[in-house]
């Protein structure tokens, strides 16, 4: 069995006409100077990773705030993941974490590990629940 091919629709009009610049979709191409200037110029990072919880102190940005920050602060009302909010801007995670940076020393949102468990729980507290569940 072959796959169904596909077949070229010809327009009836005509292209559209097009611009000087190419269209482009969001996120593609983008100028490599804009990141520069939401990282801005130091580029210091925090020590946070991917599976870094995020979480905003308050979800109103101060006036003081840039937009990506304004957007970063809407986002984290609820916890999110640092890869989370990466995809959500569509802004590369080293500069998502550039951006934490300077709201973690502002204290404008606090990071949290994720929680880490045990692959298997302390098998002398299973049955002491287990002999005391059986007591009742």
């Amino acid at each position: 069995m072959t796959p169904p091919q596909r077949q070229r629709r010809f327009p009836q009009d005509g292209p559209p006409p097009q611009s000087a610049e190419p269209a482009r979709k969001e996120g593609e191409g983008g100028n490599p100077e804009r990141l520069y200037v939401v990282a801005g110029p130091d580029g210091e990072r925090a020590d946070i990773d991917l599976v870094t919880l995020i979480v905003a102190g308050s979800p109103d940005p101060p006036p003081s705030a840039t937009p990506e920050q304004a957007a970063l602060l809407r986002l984290c009302a609820a916890p999110l993941s640092v890869a989370e909010l990466s995809a959500y801007l569509n802004l590369p995670f080293s500069v998502v974490t550039v951006l934490l940076t300077e709201m973690l020393a502002a204290e404008l949102v606090q990071a949290r590990l994720p929680i880490v468990r045990k692959a298997l729980p302390d098998r002398s507290l299973l049955e002491a629940v287990m002999h005391g569940l059986q007591r009742l």
